[in-house]
């Protein structure tokens, strides 16, 4: 059994710490010890983009992201996009698009978005697509997810 590495982080808007084994991954910890379980364990290889995490307001895959290198860091999952009691734009977006299916990939995409939003509040159709690079969805063809960021991007 590995000794455990006391962290201290930002989670979703609030300081925390937690102990952690220094194999463990983001989404592990999250999930485990957090209970947010949004954020999902699909390939586990970084190859799909459902456990995608925002550190430091960048997208990181939580499958491959060492938990202790949260540690001072500020980490959003896709539960804390959320605006207060209610959804952020982009998340009523999704649902008016119909980019919603399964939801299996829902968290990362959300989260691939809101990292492009940040750095271009109106993106053109091939920002988003290059946005949401690396982010895999079997359900939709990905064209109500492209026009769901295009819409939050005119909010």
């Amino acid at each position: 059994m590995q000794p455990e590495v006391e962290i201290r982080f930002t989670l979703n808007g609030r300081p925390v710490r937690t102990h952690v084994p220094p194999t463990m991954a983001v989404l592990e910890m999250v999930r485990e010890r957090f209970a947010l379980t949004g954020s999902k364990l699909a390939c586990g290889e970084g190859e799909c983009g459902a456990c995608a995490v925002l550190l430091d307001g960048e997208p990181v895959l939580g499958c491959l992201t060492p938990a202790v290198d949260v540690d001072g860091r500020v980490l959003v999952t896709v539960e804390g996009l959320r605006h207060k009691a209610d959804l952020a734009p982009l998340q009523k977006a999704f649902l008016m698009e119909g980019a919603v299916q399964c939801g299996f990939c829902t968290p990362g995409m959300l989260v691939a978005a809101t990292a492009l939003l940040a750095e271009h509040p109106h993106p053109s159709r091939e920002q988003v697509r290059r946005g949401l690079e690396g982010n895999l969805c079997r359900c939709t063809g990905y064209v109500a997810i492209v026009e769901a960021v295009e819409d939050a991007g005119k909010r």
